[in-house]
């Protein structure tokens, strides 16, 4: 990963009349970064992604992605190297998945000779491409969606809500070719109300809330943000289990304290603050400030 911002937010507002859509973010996105960008709807996560993707221009404040205005009418060079999974996909029904895929890299101009190895990486198989796209279920047409946002190779990844009515087997998969991508050196985005399973996924989370970037930073960097407590679980031999809380600086002196003074324990497990929970704490800290 280097540190030249493969994508930069600078002072970013969007105004839609009275309303804000989004409020003075600022953001930085590394090449072969992974970055889980978190809120409830109408927190301004889609309406980022669409300043980034140069859809909508910002009241104020300036965006480069790839070093260019991704808005720009000379952009074009810049958005054939974003590619774009919504939260909601619509493709013709009638057309098979391969006529899919071949017509989104006309309008993407580049070469379809790739297009077998994107179904083959997505986990499409050859008699599903031949299908019509109507008869696909949620999964396929997810796995679809994908390789229409890899298409060319991109050096920007932007996914939106992507595993939404996936199931566990098929999430893992999706996010085996996100790690593979971020590996490669893309800059990928997810926007997810999945909480859990961005964790691990993801090295940096942004929080948002109404239009604000209210929390930036890895894991480990959150919860010191926070300062939630952990919580020591202690099962005994009879199978019994307790719980108790600490901040995280007492865990170590806690931990040994029961060692030498509690009682017998078939097992120990210390467990951090869960994203879900810290998100929350960040919204009701925004929301008494």
């Amino acid at each position: 990963m280097t540190d030249t911002p493969t994508i930069r937010v600078e002072g970013v507002s969007k105004r839609y009349g009275d309303a804000f859509a989004v409020r003075e973010v600022d953001l930085d996105l590394a090449a072969g970064e992974c970055v889980a960008m978190v809120g409830h709807n109408g927190a301004g996560k889609s309406s980022l992604i669409k300043l980034m993707l140069g859809l909508t221009t910002p009241t104020a404040g300036g965006i480069r992605v790839l070093g260019g205005d991704p808005a720009s009418a000379s952009a074009s060079h810049i958005r054939r190297q974003v590619g774009f999974l919504p939260e909601s996909v619509a493709f013709h029904p009638s057309m098979t998945g391969r006529e899919t895929l071949d017509f989104y890299a006309r309008l993407k101009r580049v070469p379809r000779d790739g297009n077998d190895a994107l179904f083959e990486r997505v986990g499409l198989e050859p008699a599903a491409v031949k299908r019509r796209v109507g008869t696909y279920s949620k999964g396929m047409r997810q796995r679809l969606a994908l390789a229409q946002a890899l298409l060319g190779g991109p050096k920007v990844l932007f996914l939106d809500e992507p595993t939404t009515g996936l199931d566990p087997a098929l999430r893992q998969s999706f996010y085996e070719i996100v790690r593979d991508l971020r590996d490669a050196g893309t800059t990928v985005l997810l926007c997810s109300h999945a909480l859990t399973e961005l964790e691990g996924q993801a090295d940096r989370v942004v929080v948002m809330n109404r239009g604000r970037k209210v929390a930036d930073g890895s894991l480990a960097t959150l919860r010191g943000l926070a300062q939630l407590p952990v919580r020591i679980r202690l099962t005994l031999p009879s199978g019994e289990v307790v719980e108790t809380a600490c901040a995280n600086d007492d865990k170590v002196a806690t931990l040994r304290q029961i060692a030498c003074e509690g009682p017998e324990l078939a097992d120990i497990e210390v467990v951090q603050p869960s994203l879900d929970e810290m998100y929350a704490h960040f919204l009701r800290r925004e929301a008494a400030e």
